[in-house]
This record gives C-alpha cells, sequence and structure tokens, in this order.
C-alpha cells in the first residue's frame, strides 16, 4: 500500500513539475519576444538604430504590435500556443485554428454578454466586437465578468476591452458604445461575423437583432431571461420554438412570427425554471412609484428591474460560449432535448415495438432493447420527433400529444432492433418504410439515408463505450 502511494505521489510530482516547467520556459520566451518588438520600433526613417523609452500601462507597444499578428499565425506564436494549449488539446489544431480564424459578434455586455464574450477571448476567439451602449453601475458588479468599483461609469464595452487586452492581447478586439437599432445594423453586423449573441434584454432590440441577423443569413444565438431564478440544472439550449417558462421568449417569439414572419429556426438558451420575482415597481428620485416611460433612454426601452442572482446569467453566458466555440470548431454536441414525455409514454412505445415486430416477424426475441434504451433512442437520437420530421412544431402539449402517432420500427430490416437500428416515425411512415429497402432511401433520399445513418452510428457508438 505504501509502495503504491509513493508511485501515485510521483506521477502527481512529475505532472505538475512537467505543467511548470512548461509554463516557465514559456514565461523566459516573453521578454525575448518583448526585446524583438522593442527592437523593430528602434530603426528610425535613416534605418539608423535609436533609443525610445519603455511603453507606459503595460507596454502598450508590445500590446498594439502582437495585436496587428494575422489570426491565421496566431497558433504558431509560442506564448499563443500554450495559453490555448488546453484547448488545443481538447478540439485538436485544426479545430483551434477555425476558432482562433473567427469572429464573433457579442451585443449586450451585461451580466450574460460579459461573461460569454470573456470565454469566448480565453478560449482564443481571435477578433470580437463587443456593443453595448450601457455604462458599468455599482448594482452590476453582482454579476459582470472582470468589472470592478474603478470601472463604475465606464461604458461596458470600453471596460472590457480594457480588461481584455491584458488576458489576451493578441485578439483583435473592436469595441463600439452603441444601442443597436436600424441606424446601426449594418455598422454593427456588416464584416461578415461568423456567430452573433444576442444578450440583450430588451424585447424591441432583441427583436429587431434577431430579424436582421436571419435576413442577413447570419448565425445568432440569443440569450432569453436569466433574471429572478436560482436553478442551474434547468438552463437548457433548443429553438426558440420550445422555450417555456419565460415571459421574454414567449414575447419575442410572437413578435417574430407577426411582425417579421420568422417562426423558428433559432437557437437560445433559456431556463425551464418559472420566474422567482417579477419586474419591480419604479420609483423616481424622490421615492414615490412613477411612470417608468418618463426615464427611459429610448423610447420602449425597459427601465424597471427585475431581481438577478448574478451565478445565473454567468452561467447563460458560459454556455452561450461553450455553444459557440463547439460550432465554431465544428465539434460534435449533442445538447439536451427537450422532450416532455414521461416513463409511461416511453413505455407504450417499447410495447408498440413488440407487436410490431410480433406482427411483421412473428416474435419479437430481436427486440434487444428495454424501456430505458426506448427512452435513449426516443429522446437523444430523434428529439421525440418522426426521422422525417426536422421541422420542429409540436412543443409542450403538441409534443405530448404526437406520441399518439409515433412507433419505433428497425431502419435495416436484416439486423436485430437494438438501439443502433432503430428510428422513430410516425404509423403512416412506418408503413411506407416496411415496404421500402435501404437501397432504395439510400438512391432516391439520399440526405435522409446520410441523416439517419449518421444518428445511428453515434448511437452504436455510445453504446460501444458504455460496455468498453
Amino acid at each position: 500500500m505504501q509502495e503504491k502511494t509513493k508511485c501515485l505521489a510521483l506521477i502527481g510530482a512529475g505532472a505538475l513539475l512537467g505543467s511548470i516547467t512548461a509554463t516557465v520556459a514559456v514565461l523566459k520566451l516573453l521578454p525575448t519576444r518583448e526585446a524583438t518588438v522593442k527592437r523593430s520600433n528602434y530603426a528610425n526613417s535613416n534605418g539608423k538604430s535609436v533609443f525610445s523609452a519603455p511603453a507606459a500601462e503595460g507596454h502598450a507597444s508590445l500590446k498594439e504590435e502582437t495585436c496587428k499578428m494575422d489570426p491565421v499565425d496566431l497558433l504558431k506564436d509560442d506564448i499563443v500556443s500554450e495559453q490555448l494549449t488546453r484547448n488545443i488539446q481538447f478540439f485538436g489544431f485544426d479545430a483551434q485554428q477555425k476558432v482562433t480564424t473567427s469572429y464573433v459578434v457579442v451585443i449586450g455586455l451585461g451580466g450574460v454578454g460579459s461573461h460569454a464574450a470573456s470565454m469566448l477571448l480565453r478560449s482564443g476567439v481571435g477578433r470580437l466586437l463587443l456593443v453595448d451602449f450601457d455604462q458599468v453601475s455599482l448594482s452590476s458588479l453582482n454579476r459582470h465578468a472582470v468589472a470592478t468599483r474603478k470601472d463604475v461609469g465606464t461604458p461596458k464595452a470600453l471596460c472590457l476591452k480594457k480588461h481584455f487586452s491584458s488576458i489576451y492581447p493578441e485578439c483583435h478586439i473592436d469595441a463600439k458604445v452603441l444601442l443597436y437599432d436600424a441606424s446601426s445594423e449594418e455598422e454593427i453586423l456588416s464584416g461578415d461575423p461568423d456567430f452573433v449573441l444576442d444578450c440583450i434584454d430588451n424585447i424591441d432590440t432583441k427583436v429587431a437583432l434577431l430579424a436582421a441577423c436571419v435576413h442577413r443569413g447570419l448565425k445568432v444565438l440569443s440569450a432569453t431571461g436569466a433574471g429572478a431564478r436560482a436553478d442551474p440544472t434547468r438552463i437548457r439550449v433548443a429553438d426558440l420554438r420550445e422555450s417555456t417558462n419565460d415571459p421574454l421568449s414567449r414575447s419575442v417569439r410572437q413578435r417574430l412570427r407577426r411582425d417579421h414572419g420568422i417562426e423558428g429556426g433559432i437557437p437560445v438558451v433559456f431556463s425551464l425554471e418559472k420566474p422567482k420575482a417579477k419586474l419591480l415597481p419604479f420609483k423616481g428620485p424622490n421615492g414615490d412609484e412613477e411612470n417608468p416611460s418618463d426615464y427611459q433612454v429610448v423610447p420602449g426601452f425597459r427601465v424597471r428591474i427585475i431581481p438577478v442572482l448574478g451565478t445565473i446569467p454567468a452561467i447563460f453566458g458560459q454556455i452561450m460560449a461553450s455553444y459557440v466555440l463547439t460550432k465554431l470548431a465544428e465539434f460534435q454536441v449533442q445538447m439536451e432535448p427537450i422532450v416532455n414525455f414521461d416513463m409511461d409514454h416511453y413505455r407504450v412505445l417499447h410495447q408498440r415495438l413488440i407487436e410490431h415486430e410480433e406482427l411483421n416477424y412473428g416474435t419479437s426475441i430481436q427486440v434487444q432493447v428495454d424501456v430505458e434504451e426506448v427512452m435513449y433512442v426516443v429522446k437523444e437520437l430523434w428529439h421525440g420527433r418522426s426521422a422525417r420530421d426536422e421541422t420542429r412544431k409540436e412543443v409542450g402539449r403538441g409534443m405530448w400529444r404526437s406520441v399518439n402517432e409515433l412507433m419505433l420500427v428497425r431502419w435495416d430490416k436484416s439486423k436485430p432492433a437494438s438501439a443502433s437500428n432503430l428510428i422513430l416515425l410516425k404509423f403512416t411512415e412506418a408503413d411506407e418504410h416496411e415496404s421500402t429497402t435501404l437501397e432504395d432511401i439510400k438512391e432516391n433520399e439520399p440526405e435522409f439515408f446520410t441523416r439517419v445513418t449518421s444518428r445511428l452510428k453515434r448511437a452504436e457508438l455510445d453504446y460501444y463505450e458504455q460496455i468498453m
């Protein structure tokens, strides 16, 4: 036992020393790179070396020089590659390169947006546009990612840029103290960003931004209400049509449909938790309750506040950053689906599968799934919808009723009814599927064939990893 303990201690010490050694080696490069940059700034117009005093405020000249680096070359830099080494280990070099050369716009830099922007920066996004018209206040310090008391009164966009320059100076950061509206749309959304993060908490502005992103064909991720909530386990990412228990997303959904003809297709971060509080009454300078519209910065902008536990908007922002980073890196992540079936529904689907097998094959002996595995297939693989229906129209009670017309059938009739060979179809679709062959589907519906086989391959890998 003592020998085992000594061995583990030595392994741990070796790993620690290795990490320290790597860090020390890279730190030694810092003055070297700084000296190189300075030397390049010492030559005058005649090509002669001249003395230049060190830049103030954290060597500003070094920051300016490093910020001129081409994003394509960032990972070739020893300092940058060591700073992002954990990301490179996670995504792989080529995938991290996609992150490092990407351009992301973050609009709204409060509790949600500041944390999202911070992790995008720390994860190596090469170019960021930070947009917010508001200033840091004392009351925002309970949830802002980087602001301090010294930053109170500073525009949030400039506050983030200042702090970010000391975290990852190689990032190209543009900060705009702007309110998003029709007049600023082109200035903010031009430049072909790889992703836009909507972290705005005002309905009019949020709806206008989301509509503009859809019409421009830009990828956008929207944050809904993070205030008045306390349970981080209920936060989800799903299509706007699937968000529930959130007054903000409900209003946005209705306005997008009514004013812009947009039914969905926008991913959102939202909480399944019902808000624990409502907007507080607005009190003017004299302490009396007054009309909030008299104090609006612009018409339609929310003035009343909602109580906020700072951890929840921070988690919203972290989730947004994770979502965007995995998309930029093309790293496959399956978000927790919003499926409102209970165990009785899964038992019904399991029983239908058995009955279908007995009717079509004379026995159910090749059914290799139990109720829990049926839940995995229905929830994780097909998100509670027909494999042929990717529109996700049914949510809430509509999804609960949809189970009445769904059943599981084999994809490949020559193989057993296992978790990696079952698809969810409507009754009529199941009949059609049983009367055709995979060869016909592959020839006539190549996109459907590829999508299903890819999904079933994931199930095969999931179950293979579980038994290894």
